[in-house]
């Protein structure tokens, strides 16, 4: 069942934990590439100078950020590589949890073709393991792009559904990846992860 508008309009730290153990489905080509997802981040822009959108900052590029609840919002960095997030609490205020790393469920063999142009079978152990353990690794085993940006992820091709597995999780609760720029920011324990999953991208 795919998540409601109701389960991203709520406090986006609780959304960040809540996404734990929830699965990614893009469908494409009539293929669904599936994962769990093992690691989020939450930015919340008016108190966070990792925001993209700190201190108000509306730019054509950040128009999805503060959408409603329940949308992509997909940016590209280093001008190469994608990044997933979806919007929270709700329309006007911007605030997003980045989906950081997922461990593949379905749909294997293309997400393998799409990272690293082989079947699953063919990957290395080293491979399998760096197929989805990060925000742009997974972005290109999911085949999520630029083109998914402001999709509604409530209804569509892209979205999250609750797992079948009904396996309880220990969270952990860790600094951000990658933004010693933010100053105090950078200090918040605003990254969640799965305890000892092995798809986590930092531990």
């Amino acid at each position: 069942m795919k998540l409601t508008r109701e389960f991203y309009a709520k406090e986006t730290l609780q959304v960040a934990k809540e996404l734990l153990g929830k699965v990614v489905v893009h469908e494409v080509n009539g293929v669904k590439l599936k994962g769990k997802i093992v690691e989020t981040e939450a930015y919340i822009g008016s108190i966070d100078k990792a925001s993209h959108a700190y201190g108000g900052k509306k730019t054509p590029r950040l128009e999805a950020l503060y959408g409603k609840p329940g949308i992509a919002y997909v940016y590209f960095i280093y001008g190469m590589y994608h990044c997933f997030n979806v919007i929270t609490e709700k329309e006007g205020s911007p605030e997003g949890v980045l989906i950081r790393a997922i461990e593949p469920i379905d749909g294997i063999d293309e997400m393998s073709k799409l990272r690293f142009n082989k079947v699953y079978n063919e990957l290395t152990k080293a491979q399998f393991k760096n197929l989805s353990s990060g925000p742009s690794k997974l972005c290109i085993a999911m085949n999520i792009n630029k083109e998914n940006n402001k999709q509604d992820l409530c209804s569509g091709n892209l979205y999250i559904e609750e797992s079948m597995d009904k396996e309880k999780i220990e969270i952990i609760e860790a600094k951000r990846i990658g933004i010693d720029y933010a100053e105090e920011a950078k200090d918040f324990k605003w990254r969640f992860y799965i305890k000892d999953n092995v798809w986590v991208s930092v531990k």
